[in-house]
């Protein structure tokens, strides 16, 4: 089972790892941007390169545009500035990227944000993300008190009430919405949330009490609140609160209706009904400084809430080539024909490069004499080769698969990398929609089907590892091709009924880390904080939970008759 989950995670690791601009307002109550993850860097004095590629080969690990970010913020608070529909900003965490040890970092943003606000008289709102302070040490030079101190003028100096021994705060955005900033990091702990009982009971009181003011209470921090992967608690539990579900549940009867993440850089916005019928949706925005450099757009009002993404397309490249030495030419003229399309390609080129170095059967904590180690390991060092082999022509993956029964649709990708990175660009940008009967997707798990097959071939004997393996493949049957596709993986031999079984559990997953859910990331409608639809909500949730069960009842009845017919 443990192989199953370490091969199922490098599998989602590529599968899950668009843009308007905001018009007239809609004459709501109040409308504002949302900005997350600005990981802002001192720019390094010369380009550092990871690759030979000679346009992106200075794409780093975590695939952030570093040098580019402070222009990057620039070009975003000037689009704010010149946007009367924004009222104010807010920004839910990690303004800095190196913002524990380097304070000069943080200077620099509450620079800009000072500019902004003297300038445009908006006022920005923050609050602090896992790379923004920590407890001091060797390594830390900001905690809490510096945080607040530098960012004073940003929310806390507005501040209605705090949460003692956090950065909490709520302030009044407008006569109808208040703000509730909840510090929702450990200094102790890195990445991880460290939102315990008391935060959680603050942000219901504090909701309770600005509803009995007559206020709208509107929730921000930098840890996510539901799911913007499926069980993300347990493939990325760093990035989500723990005990998530059941809070959800206590802010949404609160009275919260939306909630502005950041921490998984990514553009995905999921939603909630409550037993009582209340709805909270959590946006989760992308990092600014990331593809698609994106941030929110809202117009709220009593009855419907209307949001909208803008993206950053263009920074004053002159300035930037002032600042670090070792941009070509051709670099400049590719970020000046399109900075969205050059941030795509940077990103890709990163993601390619941290997978690369993060798939090795230690990562994925596979030990040597583990019952499934020899395969584990065969498959990742043949999954680093492979998809660095070129998709197509003679010698190609799709000429060796096709030796082997599995026929690889045609495509414009040039390897699996290119196609990898793809899948992943998707689900930052958001509003991703790859069912398993997408060509993308059958390309991608073609290529596992070969590989996989060819390892399972050097076993001497059958284990729980041509188990769960044959199961993985076996979840896209019904996408792929059916019974056919499931032969030309293994044409020989049968399945039996446990690992049909097997795949009636394991199908609903895959489905959902391919296809995004009914809340659209990027643009659309929600219902406003003075309507009160809880009845129909109810019905609502009671339907679509009786619909899942209902559907997902059908898989497991559909793959054992299937299996029964097999054993026959």
């Amino acid at each position: 089972m443990k192989k199953f989950i370490c091969v199922l995670v490098a599998v989602c690791l590529l599968l899950p790892m668009a843009v308007t601009a905001f018009g007239a307002g809609s004459g709501g109550d109040i409308s504002f941007a949302v900005a997350s993850d600005l990981h802002y860097n001192v720019p390094e004095e010369e380009l550092e390169w990871y690759s030979e590629d000679p346009i992106f080969g200075y794409a780093n690990r975590r695939a952030a545009m570093e040098n580019e970010s402070g222009f990057i913020i620039d070009e975003f608070l000037r689009q704010c500035a010149e946007n009367d529909n924004v009222e104010f900003v807010l920004i839910s965490g990690d303004l800095a990227d190196n913002g524990r040890s380097i304070p000069e970092e943080h200077f620099a943003v509450a620079e800009k944000l000072k500019n902004f606000e003297e300038t445009t008289g908006k006022q920005v709102y923050v609050v602090p993300g896992n790379h923004d302070f920590g407890n001091l040490g060797e390594y830390c030079e900001v905690d809490l008190a510096r945080f607040m101190e530098i960012y004073h003028d940003f929310g806390y100096a507005d501040a209605i009430t705090t949460l003692d021994g956090t950065g909490s705060y709520t302030a009044d955005l407008s006569e109808k919405y208040r703000l509730i900033a909840l510090d929702s990091n450990d200094p102790d702990r890195s990445t991880e949330d460290g939102v315990t009982e008391d935060r959680v009971q603050w942000v219901v009181d504090e909701a309770k009490k600005a509803k009995s003011e007559g206020k709208y209470p509107i929730l921000m921090m930098h840890h996510n609140l539901l799911d913007h992967l499926p069980v993300q608690r347990v493939l990325s539990h760093d990035f989500i609160i723990r005990n998530h579900e059941l809070t959800a549940e206590r802010w949404a009867n609160a009275g919260i209706k939306v909630v502005f993440t950041g921490h998984e850089h990514c553009s995905d916005a999921t939603s909630k009904t409550s037993a009582l019928g209340n709805i909270i949706t959590d946006f989760a925005t992308t990092s600014l400084t990331m593809y698609p450099l994106q941030y929110r757009l809202f117009d709220m009002a009593d009855g419907v809430i209307h949001y909208d993404v803008a993206t950053i397309d263009s920074i004053d490249t002159d300035a930037l080539q002032q600042a670090v030495d070792g941009y070509s030419q051709e670099q400049i003229d590719a970020m000046n024909s399109g900075l969205n399309a050059f941030a795509k390609e940077f990103l890709k080129n990163g993601v390619e490069y941290r997978l690369e170095l993060g798939f090795t059967d230690e990562k994925l904590g596979v030990q040597p004499g583990d019952i499934y180690y020899d395969v584990v390991k065969g498959v990742i060092g043949e999954l680093q080769v492979t998809l660095n082999d070129p998709l197509y022509g003679p010698g190609s993956i799709q000429e060796r698969a096709a030796a082997e029964g599995i026929e690889i649709p045609d495509s414009e990708y040039k390897d699996g990398w290119d196609l990898a990175t793809e899948l992943v660009a998707a689900h930052y940008a958001g509003s991703e929609n790859y069912p398993l009967n997408d060509r993308d997707v059958k390309i991608f798990l073609c290529v596992l089907s070969y590989i996989i097959r060819g390892e399972l071939e050097t076993l001497e004997d059958e284990t729980i590892v041509y188990d769960w393996a044959e199961a993985i493949i076996l979840a896209t049957s019904g996408s792929l091709g059916g019974d056919a596709f499931l032969e030309s993986v293994f044409p020989e031999g049968g399945v039996t009924p446990a690992e049909y079984l097997a795949v009636a559990m394991v199908s609903p997953l895959l489905q959902s880390f391919t296809v995004d859910d009914n809340v659209d990331d990027n643009c659309g409608t929600l219902q406003g904080y003075a309507r009160n639809e809880n009845a129909s909500n109810i019905g609502m949730n009671l339907l679509a939970g009786l619909t899942g069960i209902i559907d997902y009842l059908m898989i497991i009845i559909n793959y054992v008759l299937k299996a029964l017919g097999m054993a026959v």
